[in-house]
């Protein structure tokens, strides 16, 4: 019996078929073993305004340009409060009185003897003017030899007593318009006045109660908190490193924490000339931030908490990136998109702040890097898709 024949061709056929039923089975399990890429957010190197600034170390605070805690200058019994809280003043206008009524009758005593002291003088001096009459005529009536030398130089001798009458009355009245003049200042230290416009902050006095001013090295409450809230600044601690590189004049942009949102415009208007230590506290430089415009919408109160940011250098269209992006060591994270993959890419940095940092050198303008540093597996060499290649589900 004779055994089939088989082709030549027939093993090689059998191989070609096993392969190509292999191959795909080989993709698939690549497929569904392989290592998932990494959803990675890009940013874009670009050109633009990139500021070096300094800021607050701890929060600053709004204060008024003018603000004054009165008491009156003498200690007495409030009789008057002219004035209520939150009520806007003028200066000079009157805040409280204490009781007085003694230096006011000491007052319209002075008056009545000044006068008293006038109707003397008056008196004093024509009598003064009469003698000096009668004693011209004497002198003409000696002169003829009806009188004798006697009688005409009593006559002089008796003008000349009349005439230092009339100077002591007239000093009188002067005395009297002193007395006046202490009378009254003895009644305006009873007297509290405003020294500006502004508004009332606080009254810590009521009436009836017994007010007196401050004994040197002891503060008491004073009588009324008056601020003048038409002028107002932003005083900050700025770090003793920092401090250098700020100057009168820089431009700064004040935030609030109680108007979100919103930027306003300042400038540097002081800068202490002293470090301030505090313990357990970093040494730090108080510098005042005056409001360029104050905002009419937004009411600003002294004592809201703030922060300034003081631009010291800026330089305009060169290449920045966005500053989390940066690792240590000046290194950021290069998306190449031709195979998808991440290179880890040295850059030369210029200015910098929170935001933004320039680019010297190691990027070009269009490159996208890694933002999103902080997920897992994201580093040189790792598979990456930007997020917004990631199709929807």
């Amino acid at each position: 019996m004779a055994l089939p024949q088989h082709s030549k061709h027939s093993f090689p056929l059998r191989r070609i078929a096993v392969i190509a039923v292999l191959i795909p089975l080989a993709l698939a399990a690549w497929y569904f073993t392989r290592p998932k890429p990494i959803p990675v957010a890009l940013g874009k190197v670009e050109r633009g305004l990139v500021e070096a600034t300094v800021s607050n170390t701890r929060a600053g605070t709004i204060k008024a340009c003018h603000r004054a805690k009165l008491a009156p200058p003498a200690g007495g019994q409030i009789a008057q409060l002219r004035v209520k809280k939150g009520q806007r003043v003028v200066a000079g206008q009157v805040l409280l009185e204490l009781w007085n009524n003694d230096l006011q009758a000491q007052e319209r005593l002075a008056q009545e003897q000044l006068q008293t002291s006038i109707t003397h003088e008056r008196e004093a001096c024509t009598i003064a003017e009469a003698a000096q009459r009668d004693a011209g005529r004497a002198q003409q009536l000696r002169a003829k030899g009806f009188v004798s030398q006697e009688a005409a130089e009593r006559s002089v001798s008796d003008a000349k007593a009349r005439q230092a009458a009339c100077d002591t009355a007239r000093s009188e009245i002067e005395q009297s318009r002193s007395r006046i003049t202490v009378a009254r200042a003895g009644l305006d230290r009873m007297v509290l006045r405003a020294p500006f416009a502004g508004v009332v902050a606080d009254i810590s006095g009521e009436l009836g109660e017994y007010a007196t001013p401050s004994p040197p090295g002891i503060p008491t409450p004073p009588a009324i908190d008056l601020i003048d809230d038409r002028c107002l600044f932003v005083s900050a601690p700025i770090d003793e490193v920092d401090a250098a590189a700020v100057k009168i004049g820089q431009g700064s942009r004040i935030t609030l924490d109680a108007i979100k949102g919103k930027q306003f415009q300042g400038k540097v208007k002081r800068i202490a000339p002293y470090v301030l230590d505090l313990e357990k506290q970093a040494r730090t430089v108080e510098v005042e931030v005056e409001f360029a415009e104050l905002p009419q919408a937004d009411k600003l109160l002294v004592g809201y908490s703030a922060d300034v940011e003081i631009v010291h250098d800026a330089r305009a269209n060169v290449l920045r990136i966005p500053t989390q992006t940066l690792l240590e060591g000046k290194r950021v994270l290069l998306y190449r998109g031709s195979d998808g993959t991440l290179e880890e890419r040295i850059v030369t940095t210029g200015l910098s702040n929170w935001e933004h940092t320039e680019i010297v050198s190691g990027l070009n303008e269009g490159d996208r890097i890694v933002t999103s540093l902080d997920r897992a597996g994201v580093k040189a060499g790792a598979h990456v898709l930007p997020e917004a290649a990631i199709p929807a589900k």
